[in-house]
């Protein structure tokens, strides 16, 4: 088929990309600067800048692709954003990203229609923004969490499944390229634990989620799937593992109280209340596995001295 990844320089793009064009695929990628259109050739793929928040670059650049499929992996959540998350303030943090999974899925469905593209498929979130309410693992079938900052991902979704499409909430990510920053906070002891510890997370590596999308392409998928590892663990059993891991000391623990007026609501939330996402559909429907089960494997070897570093909350 010949695709349309939209963010493919971005750090799942870049584990995407050569997997389609290994499938024997023909891939055009974007990305939002020149710099970055060696790498992609490198991988394999057409590459093309494009401001995702510009329909009419949008429209160009799909109209000329003729694609079969698009698959938008647009954030503005880069490595070393995503390692300094600004939580007292999400609105502004999560700003050009928000505006991404609004105007940006707008504009790119708007350019399907426009090309005659039949299939979308988009990249959504499930790590620990499941309802706080019930059980600490959600299907697809429950609703989201409506968090401040973050309200544009249920725009996203309710957006692609109207038109068709399918839609991938990947959980946390970790592996090469990912948010290493996070794991500096770790060895320094700035990452505490806070509370009790016992929201809830969904983790996924790289590649599997990556893999994951693979084959939503090529099945063109339809309606929502959690892509998310086999162990939603609280945050008092996957950090301090993810410490030791790292060679650092135990996280230091905040209570919640001190851990609002310093980092606010939204950290506080998420690391006490938060749900996490079974991938039962994802395995059942599209017939994927992740090659890593759980990030307890996963982190050890992330760490390895052949490793790289894993990351924390996406």
């Amino acid at each position: 088929m010949r695709v349309f990844v939209a963010g493919g320089s971005g750090v799942l793009g870049r584990r995407l990309v050569p997997r389609l064009v290994a499938r024997g695929h023909q891939v055009t990628a974007t990305t939002t600067s020149a710099d970055r259109l060696g790498m992609l050739e490198d991988l394999g793929a057409e590459g093309v800048v494009m401001d995702g928040l510009d329909a009419a670059a949008v429209e160009a650049a799909v109209t000329a692709a003729r694609p079969d499929t698009v698959v938008n992996q647009m954030t503005a959540l880069s490595p070393a954003h995503a390692g300094k998350p600004d939580f007292r303030r999400p609105d502004r943090f999560f700003a050009t990203t928000n505006r991404l999974r609004s105007e940006g899925i707008d504009h790119l469905l708007a350019a399907a229609a426009t090309a005659g593209v039949s299939h979308v498929l988009a990249q959504s979130h499930g790590s620990m923004n499941g309802l706080r309410r019930g059980g600490w693992v959600k299907t697809e079938d429950d609703p989201l969490e409506v968090l401040e900052g973050t309200t544009a991902v249920n725009h996203l979704e309710d957006a692609v499944t109207a038109a068709g499409g399918g839609v991938l909430r990947y959980g946390s990510f970790y592996g090469p390229g990912a948010t290493d920053d996070q794991v500096r906070l770790v060895r320094k002891r700035l990452f505490p634990l806070v509370g009790d510890g016992t929201g809830h997370f969904s983790w996924v590596h790289l590649d599997d989620a990556a893999e994951a999308t693979v084959l939503a392409v090529e099945q063109r998928a339809t309606g929502v799937f959690n892509i998310v590892d086999d162990d939603p663990a609280p945050v008092r059993a996957w950090l301090p593992h993810l410490a030791q891991c790292a060679g650092a000391k135990p996280p230091r623990g905040i209570p919640a109280w001190l851990a609002r007026l310093v980092a606010g609501e939204m950290l506080v939330g998420m690391m006490t209340e938060g749900r996490a996402f079974s991938n039962d559909k994802a395995k059942r429907e599209l017939g994927w596995q992740p090659g890593h089960p759980s990030w307890r494997q996963g982190f050890a070897d992330e760490l390895s001295p052949t490793g790289s570093t894993p990351t924390g909350p996406a």
